[in-house]
C-alpha cells in the first residue's frame, strides 16, 4: 500500500469510529476458483452497521449470507475490498492480528454452541478472557457477571450435557458477552432448538440490544429475521434489499 493511501485508509477508519460505524465494507468481494471456474460468493457488498442497531443478515442457502458472515466475523480474508471494524481496517490484517481483532471485537453465537463437554458453563464462559491474558480472579468474576446477564447464574457449575438446548445456548450467549466485545455475531442462533425455546433466546437477543449491545443475526428464517430492527437481505452474493423493519 502507497504511503498516502494508507495515511487516507486509517483516516477513514478514525472517521468511521467518530461516527460511531462499527461494520463498514466497500466493494467487498470473496471468491472462489474451482477448476476453470471463478464463483462469487459476495459479489461487491457495500454494508454500514452503527453501534447499538440489531440488524439480521438474512438468504436462501447458497446465497451468499455465510460467507458474508465468515468475512464479518474475521473468520475469512476478502478477495477484494475493504472492511472496517471498529475503525480498524481488517482487510488488510494478518492472520495473527484478525485472531487478536476476533477474540477483543467480536463475541459468536452459532447453532451448535461449540461448548467444551467436559467443562463447566462458567470455565466455557471464561475461555475469551484466557486468550486475554486476564488474571483468574478477575477472569471468573467476569465470567460470573456474563452468567448472570443470562440468568444462568444457578447452573454455572453445571457441564453442557447437563443442561437444556436453550440454557446450553444461553451459556454460549454469556461466552460472546464476556469480553464486551463491538458485536455479537449470531449465526442461526435458534436452529437447533424447538420453537418456544427458540423464542426465548430471540426475547434475551432483543433485551441484549436494549441494553446497548450491537447484534448481528444470520438466518435463513423469516421469523427470525424480523426479531431484528433492519435487515439486509442477500441474494446471488449481492445486498438485495436493506429495509428497517421496526
Amino acid at each position: 500500500m502507497a504511503a498516502v493511501a494508507e495515511r487516507e485508509l486509517i483516516q477513514r477508519g478514525q472517521e468511521l469510529k467518530r461516527e460511531g460505524v462499527v461494520i463498514r465494507t466497500y466493494d467487498l468481494w470473496k471468491t472462489y476458483v474451482m477448476g476453470d471456474q471463478e464463483i462469487h460468493a459476495v459479489s461487491g457488498v457495500d454494508i454500514e452497521i452503527k453501534r447499538g442497531e440489531y440488524v439480521a443478515i438474512m438468504g436462501p442457502s447458497g446465497s451468499g449470507k455465510s460467507t458474508l458472515m465468515n468475512l464479518i466475523g474475521c473468520l475469512d480474508t476478502p478477495t477484494k475490498g475493504q472492511y472496517y471494524i471498529n475503525g480498524n481496517l481488517v482487510s488488510e490484517m494478518s492472520d495473527d492480528e484478525l485472531a487478536r481483532i476476533r477474540n477483543k471485537e467480536i463475541g459468536f453465537v452459532f447453532q451448535t454452541f461449540n461448548l467444551l463437554p467436559r467443562a463447566t458453563s462458567l470455565h466455557n464462559v471464561e475461555l475469551p478472557l484466557i486468550y486475554s491474558g486476564i488474571p483468574t480472579e478477575k477472569r471468573i468474576e467476569m465470567a460470573k457477571q456474563a452468567m448472570r446477564h443470562v440468568d444462568l447464574e444457578r447452573r454455572m457449575h453445571h457441564k453442557p450435557n447437563e443442561l437444556s438446548g436453550g440454557q446450553r445456548q444461553r451459556v454460549a450467549i454469556a461466552r460472546a458477552l464476556v469480553n464486551n466485545p463491538s458485536i455479537l455475531l449470531a449465526d442461526e442462533p435458534t436452529g437447533n432448538l424447538d420453537t418456544a425455546t427458540g423464542n426465548e433466546i430471540m426475547a434475551l437477543f432483543e433485551r441484549l440490544y436494549q441494553q446497548g449491545n450491537t447484534i448481528v443475526l444470520v438466518t435463513h428464517e423469516h421469523d427470525i429475521a424480523l426479531h431484528a430492527h433492519r435487515v439486509i437481505h442477500i441474494r446471488d452474493g449481492k445486498v438485495e434489499k436493506d429495509e428497517r423493519v421496526r
